[in-house]
This record gives structure tokens, sequence and C-alpha cells, in this order.
């Protein structure tokens, strides 16, 4: 078997020119959140596809006996057609009492597949242990599993977990710090000194100076009308009003496992001599029947023989000037055909010899 290793390099250049932003793009308001809601539950109408296990059987018996049905003690119920699930939904601001939300439904057990399954009624509880919302309904389960008689098995997707649109309705409604207060803040998604003046100015431009407020390189707090009408239009007009974003701080992204280098446009390199040198290994492996004589009572052996062959490519040797640009760093780097392994050791190689001005970040 011959193995070959190929790696691939993908520079992404970040734009070198700043553009206006939406202020709901680039923040959201302090306490205006979703919620996450979990749950436990049981599907039932699966075509054998389920699961016989003790938690499974109490799960069962805990609903027959919500129906007022109690089983004899020691009766083991035939349940293939049951599962135990998790429930996980999340809980959007502003939602009210009777309307409805998705809900992914998750096997915890052994069931091999819940396509054709139903929920059973089921609470969906807050981290606080409340019940917000109660869940039921038809799974729809895009995978799909078989098996064979003899073992061979053919998978797609994942067949153990379905999903339920609009399968929870809510019962109880989050309260929203929206209509407190005398103020409104907004939190960058993306922290930046520069970028919170610029939004506060934006906003005092348009409402007069004093108005907004940046607490730090996060929030920005942002005077508002008390009653809940106002409030609204008032937010409404900041959310659309456009920001020139500030550039942000020099750096290099790389992701070793995927071989994805992200260079920002403010990268500059000082005077710098890198050498190069690539590898090409190609490694065969095949097996080899050592077969024993007749009559030597020896046993056949299959052994296996590797092949490695190891090809270096001429080292090439290229020097950068002052202040070298991304442009003139990413014609280097391709003239040199480098893979990522080996861009990943010049970049470290420059920044550790001070002559990376940029941050070296490794995911």
């Amino acid at each position: 078997m011959k193995a070959k290793i190929i790696f691939g390099l993908l520079l992404a250049v970040i734009s070198t020119s700043s553009f206006a932003q939406r202020i709901k793009d680039i923040a959201n308001i302090q306490g205006i959140r979703d919620n996450q809601l979990v749950g436990y539950g049981l599907v039932v109408g699966l075509p054998g596809t389920g699961e016989r296990n003790r938690y499974t059987e109490q799960t069962f018996k805990t609903m027959l006996k919500n129906f007022g049905v109690n089983l004899p003690n020691g009766v083991r119920p035939k349940i293939k057609n049951s599962a135990v699930v998790a429930l996980s939904a999340t809980m959007p601001p502003f939602i009210k009492t009777g309307q409805t939300m998705d809900v992914t439904v998750s096997s915890i057990g052994e069931a091999k597949s819940l396509r054709g399954g139903t929920l059973l009624q089921s609470f969906l509880k807050g981290i606080d242990g409340k019940i917000y919302a109660i869940a039921q309904g038809n799974l729809i389960v895009s995978g799909f599993s078989a098996e064979g008689r003899d073992g061979s098995k053919v998978i797609q997707n994942t067949p153990t977990v379905g999903r339920i649109p609009s399968g929870a309705i809510v019962e109880r409604e989050v309260i929203s710090p929206f209509t407190h207060g005398d103020y409104l803040t907004f939190n960058l998604l993306r922290p930046d000194f520069s970028s919170a003046k610029r939004v506060a100015d934006t906003i005092n431009d348009l409402l007069g100076g004093g108005i907004a407020q940046p607490l730090d390189a996060t929030s920005i707090r942002v005077s508002a009308p008390r009653d809940p009408s106002q409030r609204v239009s008032y937010l409404a007009t900041i959310e659309n009003l456009q920001v020139d974003l500030a550039t942000e701080s020099a750096k290099v992204i790389v992701n070793s496992r995927t071989g994805t280098i992200v260079v920002g446009q403010q990268v500059r390199l000082k005077p710098a001599a890198i050498t190069h040198g690539g590898l090409t290994v190609s490694i065969k492996e095949s097996l080899q029947v050592s077969q024993p004589n007749k009559l030597s009572l020896g046993q056949t052996v299959v052994t296996p023989d590797s092949d490695i062959d190891v090809n270096e490519k001429n080292k090439r040797m290229f020097s950068f000037k002052p202040g070298t640009s991304l442009d003139e760093l990413v014609r280097a780097v391709n003239l040199v055909g480098a893979a990522p392994s080996d861009v990943l050791a010049i970049l470290e190689a420059l920044k550790l010899a001070g002559a990376l001005q940029g941050e070296l970040i490794i995911i």
C-alpha cells in the first residue's frame, strides 16, 4: 500500500480597506439573549430500533403509571420500539406564552435509530430548574441505518438525532430587562477600544453629545426613554446606524490541523532571510508470506515489508526588505511552494527572530 501525505495551503487575505457596518451586526444589547432549555423524554413507535435496559423500562413504567396502569412486580415489558432521549431547545428573547419552539431530540441509550418515532409529552427546564416549555410530536430524522445478519452495517448521517419543528409550547416567559432602567448597553461582538469609541461617536452625532458613553472595550452605555413603545423606535433607529470599525491588530492565525493560514492586513516584516527546503516522503507497504519447508513443523507467517523513499527539493533563499507588506509576504511564500507545516515553521522562526510584526496565533 502506498501512502502519500499532501498538504494544502490556503492564504486568506483580509481586505485592506475598512467598511461601514450596522450597529446591530457588530453588537448586541446586554440582557437580551437566548436561554437554553433541556429535558428528558421517551420516544415510542420505533420499528424495532429502540432499546431495552433498566432506565428505559423505568421510564416506560412511569409513563404507564401516570395513565393509571400498574404493571405487576417482576414483569419486564418488551419495549424495543421505545427509546429514552435527551431534549434540547433554545428559547429566544421576548417569546411569549403559547408560542412554539423547535426541539432537538437525541438518543442517550442504545437505540439504533429514532426514525419514525414520536416523542411523548416531556418537560423542558431552564438552569433554575423551572419548567418553561412542554414538548411533544413526531420526529424528523435525516439519517438512516441498515444492518445485515452477517454483521454488515450501513449508516448515513446520524439516525439517533431528530428534530421536531415547533415541537415545544412555551408555558412560562422569561422576564426581560429591556424596559428597565434609563440606559441600554451595547456589547461589541469583537472588543476593541477604538471601535467602542467610534460607535459612541456615531450615536452622539445623531442624538447629541453625552447620549452614548463607551465604558470599556466592549460596552457602550446609551441613554434611553422609559416608555416601552418609544424605546423600541429609539432602538430601531440606533441599531441601523452605520459605523466604520477600527482596523484589527496585526495577527497571523494558523490552523495546524487544516493548514489554513490567515494573515491580517497590518502584518509587517523586518529585514530577514529565510532558507526553505522541502521533503517528499513516499511510503510503500506490502505483505510478505514466509512459507516453511515441508516436514519442518514450522508455521506460515505474514510479515510486513516497508519501502521508504525520501526526496529533498533544492533549497531556496529569499530576503525581505524593511516593512515588507502582506502582498510581498504572500508572493514570497507562494514562490517557494511551501507546505503548511513548512510555512508554520517559517512563521515561528520569524517570530522568535523578532522579524514578524504581529501576533502569531496557532489554533
